[in-house]
C-alpha cells in the first residue's frame, strides 16, 4: 500500500476532520433546465441517473433529493439480494438486477460488498415441500438458480437451526438459491452517486419537490424549495412516498405505504453464513461482516410514514427468530428501525408512464427495492431515454391493473426483504 493510502495516513486524516480527502461527489446547485430530472436520491434514482449517462449518453440529468443521498429506504433495509421469484416476468427483472450486482463493484470501481452467501427458504411440512418443489421448478424454468434441499442438506448448510422434530415448525427441507446474498446499502448508494457524478450528473441534496410545472397538460419540470427546474421528462423514484408525489402530479397509484421493521443485534462470533428465511415463523436473519445479526420480518399492516419500530412487531419477529434458532435467545439488540415501503395489490413494481404526460414512475417495489436497485435503474433509464418500455419493464406498466394481467408475488416478496 502506498504512503498516500496507508493506514497511518487514513488515521491522521480522520483525526483532522478528513480535510485532505477528496469528496466522492459534490452536491450541486440546480441549473434552470435539464434533459431529465429524477426525483429521489436513493438507490433507484442514482442507478437510473448512472445508466442514463453511461448507457444512453444522457448526462444533462439532475437527481433531486429532499434529504441526503441514500437516507431513505436505501439505508433502511436488510440488504438481501436475490431473484427467487415465481413468475417468468419477475425472474427476468430481478435476475437482471442480480446479474448487475455480480459485476457492480467492477463497473463502478467501488466495493459494494456483495457477498453471495446464498439463501435458504425453510419448508416445514410435506405440503410445503410440495409447494417448494413447484416453486423451485418455476425458478429453474425461468432461468434462475434454485435447488430443493432435504432436511439433512439444510442441516449441513445451517447447523445452528432448530432441527428438533418437536419444534413448533419442524424443518423438512428448504429452497436454496446459491447466487443470493447481501450487499452494503450505503456503498451501493455512494458507488452509484460517485459514478453518476463523474458522468456529469448533478446531485442536488436538501431540495424538496413541492409541485410539478404543467403546461398544456404536460409536465415540463418541477417546483422545488430551491426554485423551478425544467425538463421534458421527469422520473419519480421516491419509494414509500410515491403516492405523495402522485397527488402533486395529478396521477393515481394503486399503492399503500407501510413500515417495514428491521433489527441488528450486538456483534457475535460467526454463527450463520447464509440468509435464512422461514415463511412459517415470518422472520429471517443473516449475519453482517461486523458480526451483528440482521433480522427482519413481515410488514406492520397499519399504513404509516413513521420510520420507527414498535413492540408488537418486535415481539412477533424476534419470537420467530428464537423459534428458528433457539441459541439466539440471549443475544441483545443493538438498534431497531423501519423503512417506508410502497406496496401494490400484486406485490410487484410499477414502471413506466404515470398517466400524466412527461412524468414516469419507478415505484411499488414493496419489500424488494434494495435487491432491485441496479435492474430497476437500468430499465427505468431505458424508459426515460427512449420514451418506450424495456422488454423487462413492459409487463409492469400501470395498465396491468386495468387489464387484470397481474403478477402476484406476495409469497415471494411479502416478507423477505
Amino acid at each position: 500500500m502506498s504512503a498516500k493510502y496507508s493506514a497511518l495516513t487514513l488515521f491522521k486524516n480522520g483525526l483532522c476532520g478528513k480535510k485532505s480527502w477528496t469528496p466522492a461527489w459534490e452536491s450541486s446547485a440546480p441549473k434552470s433546465a435539464y434533459d431529465v430530472i429524477i426525483v429521489g436520491g436513493g438507490g433507484h434514482g442514482l442507478a437510473t441517473a448512472y445508466y442514463l449517462a453511461s448507457k444512453h449518453g444522457v448526462n444533462r440529468v439532475a437527481v433531486i433529493e429532499k434529504g441526503w443521498i441514500g437516507g431513505g429506504n436505501t439505508g433502511r433495509n436488510t440488504t438481501v439480494i436475490r431473484s427467487n421469484y415465481f413468475y417468468q416476468e419477475s425472474t427476468d427483472l430481478y435476475d437482471l438486477s442480480l446479474r448487475l450486482y455480480e459485476g457492480l463493484s467492477r463497473e463502478l470501481n467501488y466495493n459494494v460488498m456483495f457477498s453471495q452467501r446464498g439463501m435458504l427458504t425453510l419448508l416445514h411440512s410435506e405440503p410445503e415441500m410440495e409447494m417448494g418443489a413447484r416453486a423451485v421448478n418455476a425458478m429453474q424454468l425461468a432461468g434462475s438458480d434454485a435447488e430443493l434441499l432435504g432436511r439433512d442438506e439444510v442441516c449441513q448448510r445451517a447447523p445452528t437451526l432448530n432441527f428438533d422434530p418437536q419444534a413448533r415448525y419442524p424443518i423438512h427441507g428448504a429452497a436454496w438459491q446459491g447466487r443470493a446474498g447481501t450487499g452494503r446499502h450505503d456503498a451501493v448508494a455512494w458507488g452509484f452517486a460517485r459514478a453518476a457524478w463523474r458522468k456529469g450528473v448533478d446531485i442536488i441534496q436538501n431540495c424538496e419537490v413541492t409541485g410539478f410545472v404543467m403546461e398544456g397538460g404536460m409536465c415540463k419540470g418541477v417546483e422545488t424549495s430551491k426554485g423551478e427546474i425544467r425538463a421534458d421528462r421527469v422520473g419519480v423514484a421516491a419509494a414509500g412516498h410515491s403516492s405523495v408525489l402522485a397527488k402533486l402530479g395529478g396521477y393515481r397509484l394503486p399503492i399503500q405505504s407501510y413500515a417495514l421493521q428491521a433489527f441488528v443485534s450486538e456483534p457475535i462470533k460467526p454463527i450463520v453464513d447464509t440468509v435464512v428465511f422461514s415463511p412459517a415463523y415470518g422472520s429471517y436473519v443473516s449475519q453482517s461482516d461486523k458480526g451483528g445479526l440482521v433480522i427482519g420480518g413481515g410488514l406492520d399492516r397499519v399504513p404509516s410514514y413513521g420510520q420507527r419500530g414498535n413492540l408488537p412487531v418486535q415481539e412477533t419477529v424476534l419470537s420467530g427468530i428464537v423459534g428458528m434458532m433457539p441459541c439466539l435467545a440471549p443475544i441483545k439488540l443493538l438498534r431497531q428501525w423501519a423503512g417506508i415501503v410502497d406496496v401494490t395489490p400484486d406485490s410487484s413494481p410499477i414502471l413506466g408512464p404515470s398517466g400524466t404526460p412527461g412524468i414516469y414512475v419507478n415505484c411499488g417495489w414493496g419489500t424488494g427495492g434494495f435487491k432491485a436497485i441496479p435492474g430497476g435503474g437500468y430499465v427505468f433509464a431505458h424508459i426515460l431515454a427512449k420514451d418506450e418500455h424495456h422488454a423487462y419493464s413492459r409487463p409492469f406498466d400501470i395498465s396491468r391493473f386495468q387489464t387484470g394481467r397481474l403478477f402476484d408475488e406476495g409469497a415471494a416478496s411479502g416478507i423477505a426483504h
